[in-house]
């Protein structure tokens, strides 16, 4: 079996000749003529066969005496054994299956045959013949074996059998599209992924399909056009890829950081590790490695970023885990360095090797891929939610046709939950050599009910500048959770354009700050908790320069009607003000209070003058000097919308902060 340095999963499915390099359980020495075989020349044709390959080494003729043994005496089980060990080592499965099947029917159930029952077991499983892996797997147990390990794959195969036959007689969705040209031009493409506007596809390629076990990956891109259709494939950058092997990529929602595996570079940490390029730009910068914290000695890859490129899931063969291969997750601290991987543990992580993981844009629903759980037979997707406490749930398979007899490899579902889109090994075509590897190609498919993330997402993208000079500007966009007070995304504009993508979940309601050295905090605030329509936002930001007599409204500020209390909510608001004062010292600012023109002016300018003084005191409370605020009332008397309907006096109900 080989390893395929980005893809293991998909290398196990599409080799078809290294079972008997997995398993051992094909013989390696001639055997004597069974006792059972007792007519001669049926025990002279056995002997010459072995002869000719054991000591002669011409295989295909030593197939032509075994068939010739076999058509002359078909009573006898064990030729048929001879025979399909030898198609296994010429990679012609199916025959070797069938080969097997009617040769170990003609014989006992025996501890001799168990490495043959694994093997008929193993060669059922590739094909989806879920009858034949029940007698295989039943009959090896039958055995009596000594191998715990095999015993434990035995049992979990007859359950992938029950597993198998009540998710094909219910489907969960529809069969996979093959992606249409443009895409899938090539011989093998893997592992695609999508930027939260769905604008742009990355993915995989194979350089030189027939050097399929050496290392010549590259990144690809494909931009969606006007008409909705995915372009022309090409390179993401001369930067990002070169000679050596660049693959199995991730990006982040705005599509400004990229992470990558690349092996055997110069300075690497271990067999493959994780690099990370960003985007300034049209432009990406030198790949840098990720460095200790995150990558190991052993291999690491299958990277998968939040929208906000700010934690990162990837699988790694590094020891200290449950099972071969687990995964792992790393966050950016406060100082803006990884962290050191964590293993994600169990219930995600099983004894079995868990790879491909996928984080969704909402950040709350995560798919991978696994053997060490029940499921149809080989590797499969599951899904698991991220609770409230931060614990992951009991993972659940996606079921039919998600997942196959086949191993099941990547799966990347689109923010907004409609499309998925998923690596399928494609049969050998007929004509094809023995043992040809399969062409590997990219699916689609709409997602159904019971596939789709938890919290669907959206997105607001626009450009962030100056409110003077109406240039470009490079701003940190944060969105925090009204409800929890969490910050649930950051991203920082481009320096070039100003461009932004910042993800938005359906069912909160989120409050917006985009701030710069020397510009006011600008407060924006969307409410989705009881949206019925939920579509992207187009939003250019534009930032007051830090100047007296500048002023920026505070849209996050809550209180009751005719009331002067802050509410809960109104503490994520209040935190930003405090953090925003603390990293310029010398601002001085007033907070202005503003109300509509419903009541009497002497009311709405006492009511004006204790909501500012509210938050002057929360200000103050948290270390911010009184000799820097002042706390100003002017009632109704400077609206910015007429007092003619709800939305715009809402408008004008309002606190500012002004520059003084």
């Amino acid at each position: 079996m080989f390893f395929r340095p980005h893809l293991p999963m998909l290398s196990k499915t599409l080799l078809t000749s290294g079972l008997l390099l997995c398993l051992a359980v094909v013989p390696t020495f001639a055997q004597q003529v069974p006792a059972s075989i007792t007519d001669s020349k049926a025990r002279s044709l056995y002997e010459k066969a072995q002869s000719l390959y054991y000591k002669d080494r011409q295989t295909q003729q030593a197939l032509v005496v075994w068939q010739q043994l076999i058509d002359k005496f078909p009573n006898y089980g064990d030729p048929y054994l001879r025979k399909a060990s030898l198609l296994v080592t010429l990679g012609d499965n199916a025959n070797a299956l069938e080969a097997y099947k009617t040769g170990l029917a003609k014989l006992p159930v025996e501890p001799a045959r168990a490495g043959d029952y694994l093997l008929m077991g193993k060669l059922a499983s590739q094909v989806g013949d879920y009858a034949t892996m029940r007698t295989a797997y039943t009959n090896y147990l039958a055995t009596n074996p000594g191998s715990k390990a095999q015993v434990a794959l035995a049992k979990l195969q007859l359950q992938n059998c029950d597993f198998a036959a009540e998710a094909m007689a219910h489907p969960t969705g529809p069969a996979p599209e093959l992606l249409p040209a443009p895409l899938n031009q090539f011989r093998d493409q893997y592992f695609p992924v999508l930027t939260a506007d769905n604008k742009s596809l990355i993915f995989t390629v194979q350089r030189n399909p027939e050097k399929r076990y050496q290392e010549n990956e590259d990144v690809f891109i494909s931009t969606l056009a006007a008409d909705g259709t995915f372009g022309v494939p090409e390179s993401i950058s001369p930067n990002i890829n070169s000679r050596e092997n660049e693959g199995t990529a991730t990006i982040s929602g705005d599509g400004n950081t990229l992470v990558f595996t690349s092996c055997g570079r110069a300075g690497g940490v271990g067999d493959c590790d994780l690099y990370i390029s960003h985007r300034r730009g049209s432009q990406w910068t030198a790949p840098r490695n990720l460095g200790i914290l995150v990558n190991s000695k052993a291999w690491d890859s299958q990277p998968s970023l939040s929208a906000d490129g700010r934690t990162l899931y990837f699988s790694s063969q590094r020891g200290g885990g449950l099972g071969g291969y687990d995964l792992y997750v790393s966050n950016v601290g406060a100082d803006g360095s990884w962290t050191k991987a964590r293993n994600l543990g169990a219930p995600i992580n099983t004894a079995g090797d868990d790879l491909g993981p996928f984080i969704h844009a909402s950040g709350t629903t995560l798919y991978y891929a696994t053997n060490g759980l029940v499921g149809l037979g080989s590797s499969d997707i599951f899904r698991s939610e991220l609770g409230p406490d931060g614990q992951w749930s009991t993972p659940r398979n996606l079921g039919y046709p998600f997942n196959t007899f086949a191993n099941e490899a990547s799966l990347f579902i689109s923010s907004d939950n409609k499309r998925a889109y998923y690596t399928r090994a494609d049969p050998p075509k007929p004509g094809d050599p023995l043992g040809a590897l399969p062409a590997i190609r990219i699916y689609g498919t709409e997602v159904p009910a019971s596939v789709r993330a938890r919290e669907t997402s959206s997105y607001a993208q626009g450009r962030v500048f100056d409110a003077v000079t109406k240039k470009p500007l490079n701003a940190m966009v944060q969105l925090f959770d009204l409800g929890t007070n969490a910050l649930t995304q950051q991203v920082y504009s481009d320096a070039e354009n100003g461009q932004y993508t910042a993800v938005l979940n359906e069912g909160r309601a989120y409050a917006m700050y985009a701030t710069a050295p020397g510009y006011l905090l600008k407060s924006l605030n969307f409410d989705y908790s009881n949206r019925q329509k939920f579509d992207p936002l187009t939003l250019d930001i534009y930032l007051d320069p830090a100047r007296s007599g500048r002023s920026a409204v505070l849209n996050n500020l809550f209180f009751d009607s005719n009331q002067a209390t802050l509410k809960p909510r109104s503490r994520t608001e209040l935190d930003r003000l405090v953090e925003f004062l603390r990293q310029d010292p010398s601002l001085r600012v007033e907070v202005a209070g503003h109300t509509d023109n419903v009541g009497t002016p002497a009311a709405n300018l006492s009511l004006s003058q204790r909501r500012a003084q509210a938050v002057l005191s929360y200000l103050s409370a948290h270390g911010v000097p009184a000799s820097r605020l002042r706390a100003h009332g002017y009632g109704e008397t400077k609206p910015v919308a007429a007092n003619d309907s709800d939305a715009h006096r809402a408008q004008n109900r309002r606190i500012e902060l002004r520059v003084l």
